[in-house]
């Protein structure tokens, strides 16, 4: 018997979830089950992400609603029109073998107008962004009078991308007599009001320590010089040629610009952000779970709901704003008991965010080294030999060939033949990485500064500029950060931190753009003012934190999805190219598109 019965799941939903592949529960599924079964009371479960949550309150669900009545029931709340979607199909499969049993997914970025119709036909278990429902809410298209059951999923989540106020007004138009069912990776003092506010004595179910990531996760950080970043992540890759990964960035132009260099330089890889329209976003995924694409470059709010298997590496190219953030990052790895790696690459100023980091999840990071460029060809030139051994043979199809490429091969010893083979690529390999420098930086490398009257120099290339516009002049971060680039043709990356203060801000440039930054605002207007921008000679310390900009504007779906055009083809990234063909540009001795795969 499947355990799944003896927690109370009826047959027919176990029958489908056996052949999901659900033989276990997961100790989240395995005590939340029993108590939502109950349907008496209120409940609040705090589990890592890819603990099995969906189906802890997804199966209890199809238990508790009568699908003999075509009226919304159940109300799923979640933050992002990926996970909406996820958790919807999900209660769709786990229900397949039921009868009328209606699931609505509601987000935006999708035509509202099919998603009335969908609720107009009757619906038992409504699936949505907060934004979106709302916007459905106060057309008076549906009826929550009759909601015995609400969920809210990656509460901490919803709270962070600023739906409070959204949440607040859904919740006002259900019953009170209502079960509210609330579950978070971490309990900050904003989920925990709500829990006050809208719960009676909640049972309370927390899988693992608080904020604790995964056992199964190996946790990585690798220290380099800024200018040496983006070399330094197409090493670490090149040196996992079975790497199938999720890379995290700070905000929309980084997660675009380090996507199009990437494609150019022959990886397999795109970008996942909040500009995308939603038919965009569906083909990026689906490139990504067909396993079309090997690296997935993200921002955390883009990110948030992806539920893909077997992620093997999660990097976060920039360590997150908010440091909860990080085992929400993580957690895309080691799903289902497996194994993973999550790898974080900073420069020296950033190790004390690592140790913030290891009190948070619990464990102990290990410091990495940058591997060098034999190091790399000995690993793809091993993983060339695996792929050759695990090839499956076409016996009837290459059979045809096979007597005229024994007569090619038969003045050669089956060495020589293995020796040539390999060869194809190795020596493309060995003169790629040629020379190839040492990218590792000391973690107490500092080194000189050159001071002018007004000048800061920083020893990992960094420049601090002062400009004349602030939060006063309604900019975020983001905002500024588009600014900038948009003035000076700078790329996004080569732009640090940035500190916003009230009629001014600061900001960090490499070294190489400072004078290119400072000449293109020579001549440009804010709001009929000059734009004033010098080096800053304010100290670096307590300035405020470590933010960089932007990143995804709060209230997610409630842009509608984005309609502008991505710059790069959704086709772009292809395969590495193995023809031997000299390669310009690469730079540094870092060798292009070695982390693909080939057709």
């Amino acid at each position: 018997m499947n355990p799944f019965n003896e927690l109370g799941i009826r047959h027919d939903i176990v029958n489908a979830i056996t052949e999901l592949g659900f033989t276990n529960p997961t100790p989240i599924q395995e005590s939340a089950i029993p108590v939502l079964l109950s349907g008496s009371n209120d409940f609040v479960g705090l589990a890592q992400t890819g603990t099995g949550k969906t189906a802890a309150f997804g199966l209890p669900l199809l238990e508790l609603i009568d699908n003999t009545k075509n009226y919304p029931q159940a109300l799923v709340l979640c933050p992002t029109r990926e996970l909406c979607l996820q958790i919807s199909n999900d209660l769709k499969n786990f229900s397949k073998n039921l009868k009328n049993v209606n699931v609505v997914a509601v987000y935006g970025g999708a035509n509202i107008v099919n998603q009335l119709r969908e609720i107009k036909r009757g619906v038992q278990i409504v699936v949505a962004t907060p934004g979106r429902m709302l916007d459905i809410i106060n057309r008076k298209a549906i009826d929550f009078s009759n909601v015995n059951y609400v969920v809210l999923d990656e509460a901490d989540e919803m709270l962070n991308m600023g739906f409070q106020e959204d949440i607040n007004d859904i919740l006002s138009t259900t019953p009170d007599t209502k079960k509210t069912w609330l579950f978070s990776a971490t309990m900050p003092r904003e989920v925990r009001r709500i829990a006050e506010k809208y719960m009676t004595d909640p049972h309370e179910l927390t899988v693992g320590k608080q904020n604790t990531g995964n056992a199964n996760i190996e946790h990585e950080y690798y220290i380099v010089k800024a200018r040496d970043k983006y070399a330094a992540f197409k090493r670490i890759v090149d040196f996992n040629p079975d790497i199938f990964g999720i890379v995290f960035c700070r905000t929309k132009i980084e997660t675009q610009e380090i996507a199009e260099s990437l494609v150019k330089d022959g990886y397999n890889a795109d970008s996942l952000h909040g500009d995308l329209s939603q038919q965009q976003r569906d083909r990026v995924m689906k490139r990504y779970r067909e396993r079309n694409l090997q690296l997935l470059i993200a921002t955390d709010v883009a990110a948030r709901g992806i539920d893909v298997n077997d992620v093997t590496h999660v990097i976060n190219y920039s360590l997150p704003d908010e440091i909860e953030n990080y085992t929400h990052r993580s957690g895309r790895t080691a799903r289902a008991g497996k194994t993973g790696v999550s790898i974080c690459i900073i420069n020296s100023r950033e190790i004390h965010k690592i140790r913030q980091i290891e009190k948070v999840i619990g464990k102990q990071f290990t410091k990495a080294e940058i591997p060098t460029g034999f190091d790399v060809v000995e690993k793809q030139l091993f993983g060339l030999v695996k792929r050759v051994h695990d090839v499956e043979v076409n016996e009837e199809q290459i059979e045809q060939y096979l007597p005229r490429i024994i007569e090619d091969f038969k003045d050669m010893t089956t060495e020589d033949v293995i020796k040539r083979f390999v060869s194809l690529e190795f020596n493309m390999l060995l003169d790629y990485y040629k020379n190839a420098p040492d990218l590792n930086a000391s973690a107490d490398e500092r080194g000189s500064r050159e001071r002018g009257e007004r000048s800061e120099r920083r020893s990992d290339g960094f420049t601090r500029l002062f400009i004349n516009l602030g939060s006063v002049d309604d900019f975020t971060r983001g905002d500024l950060l588009g600014y900038i680039c948009n003035n000076t043709g700078v790329s996004g990356r080569a732009i640090g931190r940035i500190d916003m203060k009230g009629v001014f801000s600061f900001f960090e440039v490499e070294d190489a753009d400072a004078d290119k930054i400072m000449q293109g605002f020579k001549s440009v207007d804010y709001n009929g003012r000059p734009v004033r921008i010098e080096v800053s000679s304010e100290p670096r310390g307590g300035r405020g934190g470590d933010r960089r900009g932007g990143g995804e504007r709060r209230g997610g779906d409630r842009r509608g999805g984005g309609d502008r055009e991505r710059r790069s083809a959704n086709g772009g990234g292809g395969f590495r190219d193995f023809s031997g063909k000299k390669r310009e540009g690469a730079g540094s001795g870092e060798r292009r598109g070695f982390g693909g795969k080939r057709r």
